[in-house]
């Protein structure tokens, strides 16, 4: 059961950019304040859901890697808690409580499904409280198959099916009625469906008399009698019961056969694209499955809300993903369809997909226009702010910590080892060689320890300027935070043969520096590497962004052979303040720490190196042709140019002094 809380916006000292924090309201009993931006607009976005209405496709925009399930994971918690809330302010308004679905409350929902039929009423359409199903459908999981759309057709069947049951979907299947409207003022929610009580009825009446025939033909009522009852009784019992074995029958059918099955079943026929009514059977479906929520909406007293998330729809091929989008469009045409899908994507990427798709040509030749029509909540996350990068950071090292503390108190607290007995010279020696090497071990692992925890402090530290230059990608965040121990304890068995050199915070400023602006940073590199070769390298205590600037013409021209590595780094202003203010690396400072880099790619350097060599060649120019040469105009030129037979034996002189072959 969730805890009742609502959001209560109230305005406090802060140190970020917003001057507002938002916190929970305590009066509920929530404990969680909402600190982030990130805990905002999520917020935001879960209060909007659960007022919007559907159906409806929210488009959640974001580049990969940009903390997509985090913020699901909790906006599906704030719509939940705000689902709770509503739900106990209904209860508050009205008497009448939600009928369960199971439990106790399972063989009435089977009366209500067979002998009653709902009626939306007046009443019905004021109810404010409402339920939330929550299905994820992760399109990267059916990337394989023909038909994606059929993936995520059957996720949302099945997902219904086993929130509620199979057996009530079942006999909703074979018995069920569609819920019926009323013009006038009518409250009564439940009308009593005549003619299956009648019919069946009927059947029992059948079957009983037909029972009672049997048992009156074997009384002994005289041989002619007796045929006579035993036909007619036999008639009735046949006719009664094979009625009520259809029933059952059918209901077995619907409860064993999904509508999963029925849809793998025609998607895995042959040209099952070309069948008649194809897609006009999955539209059946749907809207089954939707009557069946309205049925249940009724019953229950409560609005009911199926939220489908899709992800990794943009790591699929073209013609998957005007698949799945079609599918939605299907799903979406009914108007009353409680349909709320989340399509998490990078809009590029899908845009793009719907532009090169062959089978959309003439539909969707702009794919932004395209997307436009189908998404009709579009949120796109926004940058990362401080209080979120500063928490993300916080938690990614602590993670990390957890894990070097356990390390290293292991390795502090490996007991020594007695010796065998015996006491021998040798054995003592060897014990206490070793235990001295451990303590040695241990201290060093102790300053690495101390060292990394100080570098990997700076990420997260709301003093220092470091975080700024972190990307907003989680994934990013999670490689410098991996990389961070590895440089630190590089830079530290360097150190201990030659000691002074790099701080630990410049460590974890050049491992972001390397993560972030890997091509010009090889650039810089590399420029050294040729300068130093060629015997004119700078001085130590030149800086980087002095190098980076001198330079930076010829990488310019460089641009249309280096796109895709151009393409890795980020804000050039940024890399600017970078080197030139924040953090300004000397030349010394970069040879120390190149050799303790892990997360530069040395194969960017060595292309670079290739296309500053290739261009450095200069073919010779080719001798001209006598026959091409102008005629002297000017006796000065002629002069210039010497005598004709100076020129004539110029031109006949071998360098070796052997005369060249005649041209006729």
């Amino acid at each position: 059961m969730h805890s009742n809380c609502s959001v209560r916006f109230v305005k406090g000292a802060g140190t970020g950019a917003t001057a507002e924090r938002y916190f929970l309201d305590p009066e509920l009993g929530c404990q969680r304040d909402i600190l982030t931006e990130d805990d905002v607009y999520c917020s935001c976005l879960a209060k909007t859901l659960c007022h919007v209405p559907v159906p409806v496709t929210v488009g959640f925009y974001a580049p990969f890697g940009c903390r997509l399930h985090m913020m699901l994971d909790k906006i599906t918690m704030l719509m939940q808690q705000e689902a709770a809330q509503r739900e106990a302010e209904e209860l508050q308004r009205v008497r009448w409580r939600p009928r369960a679905v199971g439990g106790w409350g399972f063989p009435r929902l089977l009366w209500y499904l067979v002998f009653l039929q709902p009626v939306i009423t007046e009443l019905h359409l004021r109810r404010k409280n409402v339920q939330f199903l929550f299905i994820r459908f992760s399109a990267w999981q059916y990337a394989g198959t023909d038909k994606l759309w059929a993936g995520l057709v059957t996720t949302l069947c099945e997902g219904i099916r086993r929130h509620y049951g199979a057996l009530p979907f079942s006999v909703y299947s074979v018995l069920g009625n569609k819920p019926a409207t009323t013009p006038g003022l009518c409250q009564r929610e439940w009308h009593c469906r005549r003619r299956v009580c009648l019919a069946l009825l009927a059947l029992l009446a059948a079957l009983s008399l037909g029972v009672g025939l049997l048992y009156l033909s074997l009384g002994g009522h005289g041989a002619a009698g007796g045929s006579v009852l035993k036909v007619f009784g036999g008639a009735a019992t046949t006719l009664s019961g094979s009625g009520l074995l259809m029933a059952v029958y059918s209901v077995g059918k619907h409860l064993f056969v999904s509508q999963r099955k029925k849809i793998e079943r025609l998607v895995s026929r042959e040209k099952f694209g070309s069948q008649l009514g194809f897609m006009c059977e999955v539209k059946k479906e749907v809207e089954l499955l939707t009557d069946f929520l309205c049925f249940l909406e009724i019953y229950q007293r409560r609005r009911l809300r199926v939220v489908l998330e899709v992800t990794g729809l943009d790591t699929c091929y073209p013609e998957r993903v005007v698949g799945v989008l079609n599918a939605i469009n299907t799903l979406l045409s009914d108007s009353h369809a409680p349909f709320i899908f989340i399509l998490v994507v990078d809009p590029s990427i899908l845009a793009a997909c719907l532009e090169s798709a062959g089978n959309m040509k003439g539909t969707a030749d702009n794919g932004y226009l395209f997307l436009n029509r189908t998404v009709t909540l579009p949120f796109s996350v926004p940058v990362m702010g401080r209080r979120t990068k500063l928490q993300f950071l916080h938690d990614a090292v602590q993670s990390r910590d957890d894990l070097l503390y356990r390390e290293i108190t292991r390795k502090l607290r490996r007991p020594g080892g007695g010796g065998a007995g015996g006491g021998e010279g040798a054995q003592l020696l060897a014990v206490e060689t070793q235990a001295g090497a451990e303590r040695t071990q241990g201290r060093i692992d102790a300053e690495a320890a101390r060292r990394i925890q100080e570098a990997l402090f700076c990420l997260h530290d709301e003093r220092d300027c470091l975080y700024e230059y972190v990307p907003d990608n989680v994934v990013s965040m999670r490689r410098i935070v991996n990389t961070v121990p590895i440089t630190v304890r590089l830079l530290q068995q360097q150190q201990q043969a030659a000691p002074g050199g790099p701080t630990p915070r410049q460590a974890v400023a050049w491992v972001v520096l390397a993560n972030q602006w890997p091509c010009r940073l090889s650039w810089v590199l590399q420029c050294l590497e040729d300068r130093q070769q060629a015997g004119g390298a700078p001085e130590g205590r030149a800086r980087l962004w002095d190098v980076f600037r001198d330079n930076s013409r010829e990488l310019h021209t460089m641009t249309k052979a280096l796109q895709n590595v151009l393409d890795l780094d980020g804000d050039p202003e940024l890399f600017e303040r970078f080197l030139g203010a924040d953090f300004p690396f000397t030349v010394a400072e970069a040879q120390c720490l190149l050799r303790c880099t892990v997360n530069l790619d040395h194969s960017i350097r060595r292309r670079m190196g290739q296309i500053r060599a290739v261009s450095a060649l200069k073919p010779a120019s080719p001798p001209k042709s006598p026959a091409r040469e102008p005629p002297h105009r000017t006796h000065g030129a002629a002069a210039a140019a010497g005598s004709p037979s100076e020129a004539h034996r110029a031109r006949d002189g071998a360098p070796g002094g052997k005369p060249r072959p005649a041209v006729a």
